[in-house]
């Protein structure tokens, strides 16, 4: 197993080194580790040492990765970021003549080769390949009854798609490449900075040293074309908000024909004017008489699949939960339903008639209470406060 170097030390610097401190220490190790500049017997040691201070430099120059590392070391960094994360945002421009670093080392962390990571750092021609196209995420509102039932919706989505006259190549119909004028077919363009000499990738073939001969006239030489689709959705039952539902090839198309991405369509649950979801259990309150809670008898509670009666027990109190047992919403990965759970809130009567009055007033006798009623107006009880 082999056990990471501290970064701090890779870059020989000290724990508490600036921003500044960590830009100038790893550009001179940068210029001394070029494949270039060492003995052929030392190149292989000199990309590994360049990759290894360059993911230290990644690390200590990001103002968040930087406090993660110091307070977790490796381990912090290793099970937060992926491999290209840890690249992902990080200030090599400034350093490598305002180049980005996906410019100068492409396919960095993306799956290639060793030779591929170092391609255009260190000279060499690039080999366009046919890519497979970013993925796109298309968020989805809907009911919660649709959410417990599954049901089937129609999406509109803005995204690329492989150009069907060029079928991706971007060369017109009958035409093909040529050695591109800029390069001379070597993939690259060569400069001198610092008494160091350089490689970038040409921005006219773009690695590839060749160019097309006459563009395609629909995708003018992109190999793809804006479209939009109308996709038919099914939403499984049990979904909840952050729900993701992925529809392979439906998102970006692929450079050179290469495959397309996938669409990631995310759940959210509209707000319900009666129910709250826990998980695949219900909740709701529903308002209960103070006859049929002392006396006890049945009531109508909403569903999800319409209204049931349940029963009441007397001398139920107020805030009182009831469960209705399989009367939640379906789990997504099995058969299984949850419950609903209601709350029954007493309601206290605001106005009496006179029998009902009467017929409180003997059953408050009856059980020995004893009633004081005040027969003064608001008026009257302000005077006697000031009396």
């Amino acid at each position: 197993m082999t056990i990471k170097r501290d970064y701090y030390e890779i870059l020989g610097i000290d724990r508490n080194a600036s921003s500044d401190e960590i830009k100038k220490a790893y550009r001179t190790l940068a210029l001394q580790n070029h494949p270039d500049k060492v003995p052929p017997d030392e190149k292989k040691e000199a990309e590994e040492r360049f990759k290894e201070i360059s993911e230290a430099y990644a690390v200590l120059s990001d103002p968040e990765k930087r406090p993660t590392y110091d307070q977790f070391g490796h381990a912090g960094i290793d099970g937060q970021y992926t491999y290209q994360d840890i690249f992902r945002g990080a200030d090599f421009g400034s350093i490598f003549g305002g180049r980005g670093f996906e410019d100068i080392l492409r396919g960095f962390g993306l799956g290639g080769t060793f030779a591929d990571i170092f391609s255009e750092f260190f000279g060499t021609r690039v080999e366009r390949r046919a890519r497979r196209g970013a993925d796109l995420e298309y968020p989805l509102d809907i009911t919660l009854e649709e959410a417990a039932r599954g049901c089937e919706k129609k999406i509109n989505i803005y995204h690329t798609v492989t150009c069907p006259t060029c079928k991706g190549s971007g060369a017109k119909p009958g035409t093909g490449k040529r050695t591109c004028p800029q390069c001379q077919g070597t993939g690259q363009i060569r400069y001198t900075q610092a008494f160091f000499t350089f490689s970038q990738t040409c921005p006219q073939c773009r690695g590839t040293g060749e160019v097309i001969e006459a563009a395609c006239g629909q995708c003018h030489g992109r190999g793809k074309i804006k479209k939009a689709s109308k996709i038919s959705l099914k939403v499984p039952s049990g979904v909840d908000t952050g729900t993701s539902i992925r529809v392979r090839g439906r998102g970006e198309a692929g450079e050179l024909g290469g495959p397309s991405g996938d669409l990631y369509v995310t759940i959210r649950l509209k707000p319900h004017k009666i129910f709250e979801q826990e998980g695949s259990d219900l909740y709701c309150e529903v308002p209960l008489s103070f006859a049929t809670a002392a006396l006890g008898g049945e009531i109508k509670v909403p569903t999800l699949e319409g209204k049931v009666t349940m029963k009441i027990p007397s001398g139920t109190q107020t805030d009182k939960v009831f469960r209705l047992k399989g009367k939640g919403v379906p789990s997504l990965h099995g058969h299984s339903k949850g419950d609903e759970y209601v709350k029954v809130i007493i309601q206290v009567p605001t106005r009496l008639n006179e029998k009902q009055r009467e017929i409180l007033k003997e059953f408050a006798q009856a059980g020995g209470e004893k009633l004081s009623v005040s027969k003064k107006s608001i008026l009257d009880k302000i005077k006697d406060t000031f009396k």
